[in-house]
């Protein structure tokens, strides 16, 4: 059975764990870990776990909200780390004591029970990486930070049965907001994040190849709002609004089947 919780989601720290049970032996991994020692510490123990029992930690890319607390963590309890050779460079090449693991774009890792495939998003950095998961019976993918959504993307998601999916801004809000112009260019631009809109055409893309749940992470506090989002994934996943998961910046969002 696979499993997954965000612990948060958005720009003061994102941290998704992933759970695989085969019979009575459990994998877990920990993407992303953009929080700090004892706020992370503080939501794993309210998610049920503890650090030890994470057995490898990926991470996407090198910015703060992502990387956060990631090498302290793997250091102090010895769990391996995987991210791309451009993330290890932008991040100025940190030594990992040995638990370094650099991932390719479309190459398989295997990790207990679970087997991960990287693959590489449009996005402002160094070498940025998504995934989706499998423990052999469903898939899961994992899709945020990203400005535009490609063939290579949604060929990768295709088969998935639930996502967590950024819907970081509605258009008309960022136009409008707060933002200084080159900030407002930069969230909206093909290397930004992704808006609504766009994100509901992705996951209507992926319902005829199996998805059937859709977690909206990412929100942005500023330029968007959980019910413009609940609405416009209700209407590609054909369920009523309250339905639709967000997972949110201060505690994500309970377990979940995937």
């Amino acid at each position: 059975m696979l499993r997954f919780k965000s612990l948060g989601s958005g720009s003061s720290g994102n941290a998704t764990l992933v759970q695989a049970r085969d019979g009575t032996t459990l994998t877990h991994l920990l993407v992303d870990c953009g929080l700090a020692v004892r706020e992370f510490e503080r939501r794993l123990g309210a998610a049920g776990m503890q650090a030890d029992q994470i057995d490898g930690i990926f991470i996407t890319h090198e910015h703060s909200d992502h990387i956060g607390s990631a090498r302290s963590i793997a250091v102090r309890h010895r769990i391996p780390i995987w991210m791309s050779a451009g993330t290890h460079a932008a991040l100025g090449q940190p030594d990992f004591g040995g638990l370094l693991r650099l991932a390719r774009d479309g190459q398989t890792i295997a990790l207990g029970d679970l087997q991960l495939t990287p693959f590489t998003v449009p996005h402002d950095a160094r070498e940025p990486l998504q995934l989706h998961c499998t423990d052999g019976a469903t898939r899961l993918g994992i899709l945020t930070d990203l400005g535009h959504v490609t063939s290579h993307v949604t060929a990768h998601l295709a088969g998935c049965r639930s996502v967590l999916l950024e819907c970081n801004h509605d258009p008309q809000m960022l136009a409008h907001g707060p933002y200084p112009h080159f900030l407002k260019q930069r969230v909206g631009s093909d290397w930004g994040h992704l808006a609504n809109p766009v994100a509901a055409r992705t996951a209507a893309a992926l319902v005829p190849t199996g998805l059937k749940q859709v977690v909206a992470a990412h929100l942005s506090k500023i330029n968007n709002h959980p019910t413009l989002v609940r609405t416009a994934l209700a209407g590609v996943l054909g369920c009523e609004p309250d339905e639709v998961v967000v997972a949110d910046a201060a505690s994500g969002c309970d377990w979940l089947t995937a």
